[in-house]
């Protein structure tokens, strides 16, 4: 059985797709990499992923499907994952080889001393035209180098933040908690990296760089404009977030879970409102009013809870002013976070 399934999830990615499997293959016969074409038809996509598997056919394996979006190509990827454990690689972003060859080689200690459901590493911020490329690291956070559960997590600061990019699930944990993304819906990297996490018993965290996240291109999903442009699924992602902490009954779980995934919940929000707010429309600012109004609806306490922490402080500020200076502490922001 292989050690580690990769699934790429890859529409007309012709022009990068290469490099991101490039940076896997080193890895031989311990990785399965699974090129998932999400119905590509203006570039060589398919051609591509089909020429890589027949070349590498213990390795690769090139599986086509219609149009579904992101989501449904990481699901895709996860029905077809044979590996012990899973990873998803954006086509656009690619893997420190050798951070990824001591990760395996540590992956396969662990399995003999009854293995782990999720495996941390860090990532790398690749933002065009940025000499300084942003590192998240979780060392500060994270005991390295042992397994440990949820109440050895110390303090994440606001700027930290666990995504689908630094994450490896271990596969089963995916398929018993039910993990199937929304299709045609961007952003729903958040639900891989929120959702299983109740699940999630043994951790591990390596202080290795093994994801640079590729940021700068014009038609990227989190670039601003086409956030603001996508806003709905933005909101339809925060509402199943909203659905899956509310849903949970904590009252077995650790402390530090519920208080890491209300965070992430108030960070989400946050990115939710920013974006309505920039949109400036009496439309987007109702919308914005509304999603509130729903985690209201689910739970009175964490409302006011996330409502009264200092992110939902600033995105709250009332009037056309209150707006302003909401506007202004996102682009503060931007310079410390890096993102576009």
């Amino acid at each position: 059985m292989k050690i580690l399934s990769v699934a790429i999830p890859c529409y007309n990615s012709e022009s990068y797709m290469e490099k991101c499997i490039k940076s896997m293959l080193p890895l031989g016969e311990d990785v399965e990499i699974l090129i998932v074409d999400d119905g590509s038809q203006k570039d060589r996509t398919p051609q591509i992923a089909d020429s890589y598997a027949a070349k590498y056919p213990g390795i690769i394996k090139a599986v086509h499907q219609e149009n579904g979006g992101h989501g449904e190509a990481v699901n895709t990827g996860l029905r077809n994952a044979t590996g012990l454990y899973y990873k998803v690689v954006d086509s656009d972003d690619w893997v420190n080889t050798k951070a990824l060859e001591k990760i395996i080689e540590r992956l396969k200690v662990l399995e003999l001393e009854g293995g782990v459901d999720m495996l941390l590493a860090n990532f790398v911020y690749d933002k065009v035209g940025v000499h300084h490329k942003k590192l998240m690291r979780f060392a500060n956070v994270f005991p390295r180098d042992e397994v440990f559960e949820w109440d050895a997590m110390r303090h994440m600061r606001q700027t930290q933040y666990i995504l689908m990019h630094n994450i490896i699930y271990r596969t089963q944990l995916l398929k018993d908690c039910g993990l199937v993304l929304p299709k045609h819906t961007f952003y729903v990297d958040n639900i891989f990296a929120f959702q299983p996490l109740p699940y999630v018993k043994r951790l591990y965290y390596m202080d290795v760089n093994l994801y640079h996240y590729f940021i700068g291109r014009d038609d990227q999903s989190v670039n601003e404009k086409v956030m603001i442009g996508r806003i709905d699924q933005q909101i339809r992602v925060n509402k199943m977030m909203i659905d899956v902490i509310t849903a949970e009954d904590f009252s077995d779980k650790s402390s530090q879970l519920k208080k890491y995934m209300t965070i992430y919940l108030t960070k989400i929000m946050t990115v939710t409102s920013i974006m309505l707010i920039l949109s400036g429309t009496s439309e987007a600012l109702e919308k914005k009013k509304e999603v509130w109004d729903y985690l209201r609806s689910k739970d009175e306490a964490l409302y006011k809870e996330i409502h009264a922490s200092l992110l939902g402080v600033v995105m709250n500020l009332p009037g056309w002013l209150g707006r302003k200076c909401s506007i202004g502490a996102y682009k503060i922001a931007q310079k410390f976070v890096g993102f576009n």
